[in-house]
């Protein structure tokens, strides 16, 4: 199957990273390389681009996508949360610019066989990022406990019937391991009222999307990530960040506000103490959403949202 995807926001996301043509980019969530190519065509010979997937798919795409860029191009299968260790092995001190684009790709999203998605037919219960992790979906299903269950439902998918649907969980799993998405859908399913489910939307995105981000650490590699990037660019480089629900786009807003902001005295203070300074500024006070005509052609760029912020 080839690893297609239709990158989010593009011409957005490009104007915004205002790339220099001697810079350095990263692109911690590389996917197919859509906004990479983009990125590497405003590049001169003296720019440099690093590409970060953990997939490994998407490295082998995206590395034949960007090969006509030549040298000034390298593909690494990693984590971005790696990013300082990664361009310290490319000698590079300090970039221009990163991009986090942290939707999960069309690919993913397509490929049965990688069990992401509740719409298609059965398949084993997997949502690995990258496949050399041995914990799989089916061992959060079928392994932790109901209130493990519960809070992480709530939590990560925000789902009202959390409850319901932990408890429906593991009482199925009683009789026999849940090892398929079909079945984990038939649960979710009967744990969900029949009247939600008419109106509702599919019953189990929220629960799988749960468990994707459980699995994959997706929201503590970005919590932990964020304050690190903003350090590594230069003065006037900016990062972008393009994310799909309300929890991602919390983090990010938050962090962009802490390095603006960092100040730690009581308001009533009338002049700062703590010696806190500001990294940066942030470049869109309200997030950039999709035009209505993008919305149209890729339905699934509908929950996207583009924040961008730029160091002094």
């Amino acid at each position: 199957m080839e690893f297609a995807h239709t990158s989010v926001l593009l011409a957005e996301t490009i104007s915004y990273l205002n790339v220099r043509p001697e810079g350095v980019y990263v692109d911690g969530t590389l996917g197919g390389g859509g906004h990479a190519f983009e990125v590497c065509q405003r590049l001169s010979e003296k720019g440099r681009f690093i590409g970060i997937d953990q997939d490994l798919d998407a490295v082998k795409a995206a590395r034949e996508r960007l090969a006509p860029f030549g040298d000034k191009v390298s593909v690494v299968h990693s984590n971005y949360e790696n990013i300082q260790k990664i361009l310290k092995e490319e000698g590079i001190d300090r970039v221009d610019g990163i991009l986090l684009d942290l939707g999960v790709s069309s690919y993913q999203l397509d490929d049965p066989g990688r069990g992401f998605t509740y719409r298609k037919e059965d398949a084993p219960l997997d949502m690995r990022m990258d496949v050399r992790q041995t914990q799989t979906a089916r061992d959060i299903v079928n392994g932790y406990s109901e209130m493990e269950l519960f809070h992480l439902i709530r939590d990560y998918g925000e789902d009202r019937f959390a409850k319901n649907i932990a408890k429906h969980i593991v009482r199925a799993r009683q009789e026999k391991p849940i090892e398929t998405t079909g079945e984990l859908n038939e649960i979710i399913r009967s744990a969900i009222p029949a009247r939600v489910r008419a109106t509702g939307g599919h019953p189990s995105k929220r629960t799988f999307q749960a468990i994707r981000i459980a699995l994959n650490r997706e929201l503590e590699v970005l919590k932990d990530s964020l304050d690190h990037m903003i350090s590594l660019l230069r003065p006037g480089g900016r990062i972008a960040v393009i994310t799909f629900h309300s929890l991602e786009d919390r983090i990010v807003k938050d962090a962009f506000k802490k390095n603006e902001n960092p100040c730690t005295c009581p308001r009533e203070f009338p002049l700062c103490v703590c010696g806190a300074i500001s990294k940066g500024r942030i470049i869109t006070r309200k997030p950039i959403l999709p035009t209505e005509e993008e919305q149209k052609t890729n339905s699934r760029s509908r929950s996207a949202k583009l924040r961008v912020f730029q160091r002094v």
